[in-house]
């Protein structure tokens, strides 16, 4: 009998579940190119190629992380126009800033990224195993 392989799928709606995501993600490789925010449907989108901790530690496995309901983003310290510059998501923090969420995404050489909204959604698709 063969052995299926499912792919993970987290919903974070509250502060404990963007715990989850970030404890995941941490280590983390991001290309800079692979960075997206479409404005229109309010949409963050970061591809990230990370260890699957989850299960077995020493798997690299590809992911998106889907931020929704984002108004704003801000970046510093990452150029934008070095679309080859990897960085390393060290952790995702948040902060409640009146009605808003702020959602901090902390990479190496103090490179982050903040997100503004008014709702916590966000969801961390893998999308397949990378074999080295």
């Amino acid at each position: 009998m063969s052995q299926k392989k499912y792919l993970a799928k987290i919903i974070a709606k509250d502060p404990n579940g963007l715990q989850v995501i970030s404890a995941c993600c941490s280590e983390g490789k991001v290309k800079v190119d692979e960075i997206k925010f479409l404005k229109k449907n309010k949409l963050f989108l970061l591809s990230i190629e990370r260890l699957n901790k989850e299960k077995d530690k020493d798997k690299k496995i590809k992911s998106i992380c889907k931020f929704e309901f984002v108004d704003i983003v801000k970046s510093k310290n990452i150029d934008q126009n070095d679309k080859n510059n990897i960085l390393e998501l060290l952790a995702i923090d948040l902060f409640k800033q009146g009605q808003n969420f702020e959602i901090t995404l902390l990479f190496n050489n103090n490179a982050f990224i903040t997100l503004s909204t008014e709702v916590l959604e966000i969801t961390l698709e893998d999308q397949n195993k990378i074999n080295d």
